[in-house]
């Protein structure tokens, strides 16, 4: 028994050894070689190299947004100021029902693929399925950076279009109002959202929820209640104390967890947010609400019958407690494998540093860029503050988009951090699916 001892000993403090062993430096593949030079140059010199590169091509990108079909005609125009005989074909594939993340790990296995950029939302899939398998690569551009005060070296994370968010609206027909955010998860609400197996930045919405910053403005809404209404939710918040705790949560955790039990268990579940905003403007929908994309309401045809009066966005009225909505990103990416690198990184850089790239997602309120100097020149160009205005009159008060700082601040949107929704993915995400097995 001795000596078998010492042979475990020996082999463990070998395969101890081995583990503590430098790992060697993993080669880079030839379309990261690519990136690595192309984060060090222009967007005119980047333009210059697609040019050469794919002139007569056809190209294939894939995206959670269908607006990449707008923006890469904008993109093919602008290379043609450089050179005017430049042509380029393309096809844009928006996957639905979470299926995108399936497409790009199938099309990896190929030696070329089919897809030669993404536009990609869902920061904890992202980091799993996406960038710890070596499917996507991130792309820095230089001006983007520069923008940012930051260099591509120095940046940690992936590169953001936008922000976009998801705000509470309710139709306003009738008497009934939301003024605080504890109000739509009150006993009979039946809010409409999008299912978060459908959409699963739904998901991250609630696991931030549980993030102590987010769980602290839970807490200070539910003490801003009336009295009389608190009674309902403390029962549940008081529950949810030992959940808390066996999770690991912050000291204020078990605000987060109630307010995600009691949504979880009463929203109406949607398939998609234009159907819900199609419905919540109607004169017929009163007293209804959801939680949906604000950019939705910039599609909204005036009939007879809907109206974008006949809504209100919960966060911009007078006294409104708690938080206003989510926010989450769209990320751009180059797939590892992309048959037209040098294109895909023209393309994002073109996006992300001018204001007419952005111009497909910036021209609706909603959709923040995620480079300051053009988020400043967008709202300039499009003044989305006044968006419900018509000839000089407020018509439309909803689409008066108050801004990013300001969703960020007064609006006390819940933003979605990959890193937190991956560290609590496990943990909280068990939580949740014994929720949503049982809902209903």
């Amino acid at each position: 028994m001795k000596k078998l001892l010492a042979v475990l000993l020996a082999v463990l403090m070998v395969v101890s050894m081995v583990g503590c062993t430098p790992k060697e430096t993993v080669e880079q593949s030839e379309v990261q070689k690519i990136i690595a030079e192309a984060q060090n140059m222009t967007l005119e010199e980047l333009a210059k190299k697609a040019i050469e590169e794919s002139n007569g091509a056809t190209v294939y990108g894939v995206g959670n947004s269908s607006r990449g079909k707008t923006a890469l005609p904008l993109f093919i125009s602008y290379l043609q100021t450089l050179d005017s005989s430049y042509t380029l074909n393309f096809e844009w594939q928006q996957p639905k029902n979470n299926k995108i993340f399936d497409q790009l790990t199938a099309d990896s296995l190929k030696d070329k693929g089919t897809y030669f950029m993404t536009l990609i939302q869902d920061g904890n899939q992202i980091e799993s399925k996406m960038v710890q398998t070596g499917v996507l690569d991130t792309f820095i551009p230089k001006e983007w950076a520069d923008a940012n005060n930051t260099t591509a070296a120095e940046y940690k994370g992936y590169l953001p279009l936008q922000t976009l968010n998801k705000v509470f609206m309710y139709n306003c027909t009738g008497d009934k109002t939301y003024d605080n955010c504890w109000d739509f998860v009150a006993e009979g609400e039946h809010g409409l959202y999008m299912d978060i197996d459908s959409e699963i930045v739904g998901k991250n919405f609630l696991y931030m929820l549980t993030n102590e910053k987010y769980a602290t403005m839970l807490k200070e809404a539910y003490e801003a209640l009336p009295e009389a209404e608190k009674g309902y939710f403390k029962t549940v918040i008081d529950a949810m104390e030992s959940e808390a705790k066996d999770l690991g949560l912050g000291d204020n955790g078990k605000y987060g967890l109630a307010w995600i039990k009691l949504w979880v268990e009463s929203y109406n579940a949607q398939t998609d947010d234009g159907p819900i905003c199609n419905e919540l403007v109607k004169s017929s929908a009163t007293d209804q609400f959801g939680l949906l994309v604000y950019s939705k309401l910039r599609s909204v045809e005036e009939t007879d019958t809907s109206s974008k009066n006949n809504i209100k966005i919960a966060a911009y009225e007078d006294g409104y407690q708690g938080i206003g909505g989510y926010g989450y990103c769209h990320y751009l990416f180059v797939t590892d494998n992309s048959p037209y690198p040098w294109t895909a990184c023209a393309f994002i850089a073109y996006m992300t540093t001018t204001v007419d790239g952005f111009s497909a997602w910036g021209k609706d309120m909603g959709g923040y860029s995620s480079n300051p100097t053009v988020l400043q020149a967008n709202e300039e160009k499009y003044n989305h503050s006044t968006g419900g205005y018509v000839d000089g009159v407020d018509v439309y008060p909803a689409k008066d988009d108050r801004g990013y700082q300001w969703w960020l601040n007064e609006g006390k949107l819940v933003v979605e951090d990959p890193e937190y929704c991956s560290s609590v993915a496990f943990t909280v995400g068990s939580w949740l699916e014994l929720l949503t097995k049982y809902k209903g």
